[in-house]
């Protein structure tokens, strides 16, 4: 089946949407929430009682990183003897500073291939050792997430000015803290006269160690 031919199929839209929500561990509660969709409407998608315009399916798509015809067409079957392995290359951009911060060069320096299942924009190397009670450490690559908005608690790539640096971020009432994971690193403290200089570049998703465990 082609695109076209498979455009509107209320039953191969549902399979594939459930496919990647299994595939990448999303909830229908998370994707309407980051998306805005309304939950009845995307469980009416996902049980094939409606069939989503098109500007939703590209919405979810671009969510995924798939095209909009992974959504819209029925999947082969694969070969019973041969198992899939699916990676993609992400870029690694410049470094990034577990400690001191560092001046982050925003040029691709290599790639380095990951597991398509998880939903980076680029790599950062880690320098430093601040951030190895979160068994993150020197030499590592985390790979991040572009975003301008973390959670409480979460770990963050954050520009200080034009360097960058690697930290739990915490919201404050007039300004927010960077949290190293060495009790030998003080928390950044930022307030209203000095947080224009930081922005959050993305959330810390996933990491390729160096380490051997």
């Amino acid at each position: 089946m082609d695109y076209m031919s498979t455009l509107g199929n209320k039953e191969i839209m549902a399979q594939n949407i459930r496919y990647y929500l299994k595939k990448y561990g999303k909830t229908q509660k998370e994707i309407c929430k980051d998306l805005g969709f309304k939950e009845m409407t995307f469980s009416d998608w996902v049980n094939a009682k409606t069939y989503p315009r098109i500007d939703k399916i590209e919405k979810i798509a671009n969510y995924f990183r798939i095209q909009k015809a992974d959504l819209v067409e029925e999947k082969r079957k694969p070969l019973k003897n041969i198992v899939p392995i699916e990676r993609r290359m992400v870029p690694i951009i410049g470094t990034i500073a577990a400690g001191e911060p560092i001046l982050a060069d925003e040029h691709i320096e290599a790639y380095l291939p990951c597991d398509a299942g998880v939903q980076a924009d680029f790599g950062l190397v880690v320098h430093g050792d601040s951030m190895i009670g979160a068994e993150i450490h020197d030499g590592d690559v985390v790979f991040i997430r572009s975003q301008p908005i973390v959670d409480d608690g979460q770990i963050a790539a954050v520009r200080i000015d034009d360097d960058a640096t690697l930290k739990r971020f915490y919201k404050n009432p007039d300004g927010c803290t960077l949290v190293s994971m060495n009790p030998k690193y003080p928390p950044m403290v930022f307030n209203s006269g000095n947080c224009d200089s930081i922005q959050i570049i993305g959330l810390a998703v996933a990491k390729y160690s160096v380490i051997k465990q």
